[in-house]
């Protein structure tokens, strides 16, 4: 990864998108591919569509921009702010940790007194901006204004981590996919969807409007490489992963055969997942209209919905690889 790339992912980890306000991560993503797409535009839900076109296939590429966030729901008259989740928000990961609002006011999660930390719910914490009223919280926060985790990119060596991984990730690699494709003979849309992270919409309305043939999500899958993690085969710095089913979807076996068989000649190397919960945009895109043979790349992904999400940078080369020589097929099913 060289330093324009690394500016880009920086970029688009540390801004900020959470669901429902995705437009600043739109708006980097569009200054960086307007001379590689020979088409762009946003839907009504807000996706963000770029078309490199082509005679064959339609092939929907798809990675979330949104990111998991907060919301106030009240304030009291210290001026502490009450909230809900958007998306997964987990209390433990929450604690005391650092958000930022859309207006760049920051705060810190903190909780009330509790005596044992298993009684730790979302409605017995709060957000403290340094205020000192309701009155003056509301000069800066109202009700229902979203804060997102407020942390910055780090790398050492192979390792890459920030917030918003989930799904930032996954867009960085199909901008890198959608400016190294060359001739492909299908058309391609790169996708970049809104409000995945509370029930996969922007890709369902998208996928609608493009009809395609296929679909490939690019997104974040969770490892069983930590010490005394849930048991799953897939290891950081092993190799993209190609989704064989979460619940969400079962990969339609002709895409898997195309991704396996992809890395297979191109000497890229890959893990087989099955994840075991969870799902990513292609939940959606595989029941669209009459049924669309999808599939998923998933980046391996320590602390999942954390403000320090970690992937390897081998991993995300290789997915960047795997994905546009994949693209580069003549697709015919």
């Amino acid at each position: 990864m060289d330093n324009g790339q690394l500016s880009l992912l920086k970029k688009l980890v540390e801004s900020y998108g959470p669901s429902g306000s995705e437009e600043k991560i739109r708006d980097i993503i569009m200054d960086e591919i307007k001379d590689y797409a020979d088409e762009m535009k946003i839907d009504r839900m807000g996706n963000l569509i770029a078309i490199k076109k082509g005679p064959g296939k339609r092939i929907m590429i798809a990675a979330h921009m949104d990111e998991i966030g907060v919301i106030a729901t009240s304030i009291d008259d210290n001026g502490f702010i009450r909230f809900s989740n958007v998306g997964g928000v987990s209390p433990f990961t929450a604690l005391y940790q650092r958000v930022i609002f859309s207006d760049g006011t920051i705060g810190v999660v903190s909780m009330e007194h509790l005596d044992e930390m298993k009684d730790l719910k979302l409605n017995k914490m709060f957000i403290d901006i340094g205020t000192k009223s309701k009155e003056e919280t509301l000069k800066k926060i109202d009700i229902g204004d979203v804060g997102c985790f407020y942390n910055t990119l780090t790398q050492d060596g192979d390792r890459l981590v920030a917030k918003a991984m989930d799904d930032r990730i996954g867009c960085f690699i199909a901008i890198e996919a959608l400016k190294a494709v060359k001739d492909s003979p299908n058309e391609l849309y790169f996708v970049f969807t809104v409000q995945e992270e509370v029930g996969i919409r922007g890709a369902k309305t998208a996928a609608y409007g493009i009809d395609p043939d296929m679909g490939i999500a690019v997104d974040v899958t969770l490892t069983g490489d930590t010490p005394k993690a849930r048991t799953m085969d897939v290891k950081i710095g092993d190799g993209p992963a190609i989704k064989i089913r979460d619940n969400s979807m079962l990969t339609h076996p002709a895409v898997k055969n195309l991704m396996i068989d992809t890395a297979k000649a191109n000497n890229i190397p890959y893990q087989l997942e099955v994840l075991e919960f969870g799902g990513t945009d292609s939940g959606a895109i595989h029941l669209t209209r009459s049924g669309v043979p999808s599939g998923v790349i998933s980046i391996p992904c320590r602390y999942v919905h954390s403000p320090s999400e970690m992937v390897s940078e081998k991993d995300v080369e290789h997915s960047i690889i795997l994905l546009t020589k994949t693209l580069e097929q003549d697709i015919q099913f």
